[in-house]
């Protein structure tokens, strides 16, 4: 049987469907599982880990919204990604990690040997967490790291933690993708940003919508695109008070970046482990409400987003 998928939203599951979903796994039929906002019974989630962790075809696991819901469950998480060797792209969106979840499960991620894609979206982290996460992304010359990294939503990390995450862009020689829409960064970040960006030679998309900006940053980021070549093909600055007529600018400048370097380098071959990141949907939008950050409750299609094109040769031979 070919490798699928199983994709399942907001469901309470059954243990006969957790049964199903294990011997998918055990039986490496399963390439993408995704359970994002279901709920599991503790015994069912740690049978579900026990099925990761024997998993060897297991590309993408999406337990968003909720799913890894108590310490003890990310305590069982960390144990399956021990066991497994093949997992590519985890998303943890509007998990309540907090930074004692990250510390519990940094060890597992940190060691291992295929993990290329993290969103830990809306997981209430903090400092603490932050600093595990730059180790996530090592200098050049060091071992393979994250290509995409999402850490919307969680206005827990001050500013001296996302400057540390500036420095760790500047110097990561994977990563592709940067994800920190819906934070309070302001103007001072963005500068922080602007410079990694300058640094960074593979950092392609760099979502900063909602994230308090004004003119001053927009102004700083159309300078950098326009005097400094960067490997920057998009970059994302919605729900910002940028004006309209420089974010146009900078897009435009983005666009012909892309299309010279299309005109003049031959074509080339994504490494195998970038290339067979699964592309996930991206839970994105959030709102300030009593002082937290909320996901919005509206479900229209416009509050679906598909990260960049990590992967989409294994999405099509999913889907095949």
């Amino acid at each position: 049987m070919l490798p699928g998928s199983i994709q399942i939203t907001g469901e309470a599951l059954s243990g006969a469907e957790v049964r199903d979903i294990c011997d998918g796994l055990r039986g490496d039929t399963v390439r993408l599982l995704s359970v994002r906002g279901c709920q599991l019974a503790d015994r069912d989630f740690g049978r579900v880990c026990r099925g990761v962790a024997e998993s060897r075809g297991l590309a993408q696991l999406n337990l968003n919204l909720g799913v890894v819901s108590s310490i003890q469950r990310t305590r069982e998480l960390g144990q399956a990604l021990r066991g497994n060797r093949s997992l590519q792209s985890l998303f943890l969106h509007g998990s309540p990690l907090m930074d004692a979840g990250l510390v519990a499960l940094n060890d597992a991620l940190s060691s291992h040997p295929s993990l290329v894609c993290l969103d830990l979206g809306d997981c209430m982290l903090g400092d603490q967490a932050l600093a595990l996460i730059c180790g996530m992304l090592p200098p050049d010359g060091a071992k393979s790291g994250l290509r995409e990294l999402t850490l919307s939503a969680n206005p827990g990390i001050s500013t001296k933690g996302w400057a540390r995450l500036a420095v760790a862009v500047a110097h990561s020689s994977q990563l592709r993708v940067l994800n920190l829409d819906y934070n309070p960064l302001g103007d001072q970040i963005a500068g922080m940003l602007a410079v990694a960006v300058a640094s960074s030679r593979t950092l392609e998309v760099l979502d900063l919508e909602g994230t308090g900006l004004s003119n001053q940053s927009g102004q700083v980021f159309l300078d950098m695109v326009e005097s400094y070549p960067t490997s920057l093909r998009m970059l994302v600055l919605a729900e910002n008070a940028i004006s309209p007529e420089l974010q146009q600018q900078i897009s435009d400048l983005l666009s012909e970046g892309e299309e010279e370097e299309e005109r003049e380098a031959p074509p080339t071959e994504q490494s195998p482990a970038y290339s067979s990141a699964l592309q996930p949907i991206r839970d994105k939008h959030y709102q300030v409400s009593h002082g937290a950050w909320q996901p919005h409750s509206t479900s229209g299609p416009q509050m679906v987003l598909l990260t960049s094109g990590l992967g989409e040769s294994l999405l099509a031979e999913t889907e095949m």
